[in-house]
């Protein structure tokens, strides 16, 4: 039995905030007197049909494989929601975890940034494994950032969203937004935990922004949805746009990522579009 690994200690982070945020009333245990809050482990256990000690491995992070039946029943001991069921499936189930990779540069085929800029003024962009902006149309640069322009450790949806000043600026909802990006990474890097980048990723979002070292330990977790966004433009002012999500079907990691804006925004978004130079659409 080994010690904990990245995905362990991903996993028993996650089985004991999900433990704390029970009260011993919701699940028919008697309160008493108690020096933390939330549930005992002993408890969880017994909620699930299992050994303490093995459950106390769990909180361990001790790389462990329990069955679909063993996840089923803390899924439900913990009240987890769809996502976060699939999050620990993806943390300890059976399926292993996207292998670690380092290995330099993404490239994203002509094929995939010839479609980004054919999109235009429809605003779409291109993230990879660790979300890193890898190509955008001029629409999505101009809505959003010129991620060409930017140093390379910045060109990253979800540093753009936590850490640059101006997010606060182009989002509305920039809070909303925030969190639930800093949700939907969560879920996503389950699959990675032991990749170096995104290890040093999150390291640097949680030095540069407080507010992701409040989110952080709550592990909310969310998955990869299609939904609307609304933009503020000094010259648009404030649009909505819907947005889709299309994974490349030659690698799955590449996520395209485009907005459809209602048909009057479309137009002046075109408009302005005709007024800037035009540019290529990859980010590198």
């Amino acid at each position: 039995m080994t010690g904990a690994t990245g995905r362990g200690r991903e996993a028993a982070d996650l089985l004991r905030s999900r433990r704390a945020r029970l009260q011993p009333a919701d699940v028919g245990f008697p309160v008493g007197r108690r020096r933390t809050a939330g549930l005992r482990r002993e408890e969880v256990a017994q909620l699930a049909g299992i050994s303490t000690t093995y459950y106390t491995f769990l909180e361990q992070g001790r790389d462990l494989r329990p069955s679909h039946q063993v996840i089923d029943a803390l899924a439900r001991a913990l009240r987890l929601d769809d996502a976060e069921r699939l999050h620990l499936y993806a943390l300890v189930g059976g399926e292993r975890a996207d292998p670690p990779t380092d290995d330099g540069d993404e490239v994203v085929p002509d094929a995939v940034v010839a479609l980004v800029d054919h999109l235009d003024p429809h605003p779409t962009y291109v993230t990879g494994r660790r979300w890193d902006v890898l190509a955008a149309n001029r629409a999505a640069r101009m809505l959003w950032a010129d991620w060409p322009t930017l140093p390379p450790d910045r060109r990253n949806i979800l540093w753009w969203t936590l850490v640059d000043p101006s997010a606060r600026t182009v989002l509305v909802e920039w809070e909303q937004e925030a969190r639930a990006q800093l949700a939907r990474f969560r879920a996503a890097a389950a699959h990675r935990p032991d990749d170096p980048r995104v290890t040093s990723l999150v390291d640097r979002i949680l030095a540069a922004s407080p507010e992701a070292r409040t989110w952080w330990p709550r592990h909310d977790i969310a998955p990869l949805s299609s939904g609307a966004k609304r933009l503020r433009h000094p010259e648009l002012g404030e649009i909505v746009l819907q947005n889709v999500v299309l994974q490349w079907a030659d690698d799955p990691a590449l996520k395209i990522v485009t907005f459809v804006p209602g048909r009057s925004d479309r137009d002046r978004i075109a408009a302005l579009l005709r007024q800037i130079p035009c540019q290529g659409g990859l980010a590198r």
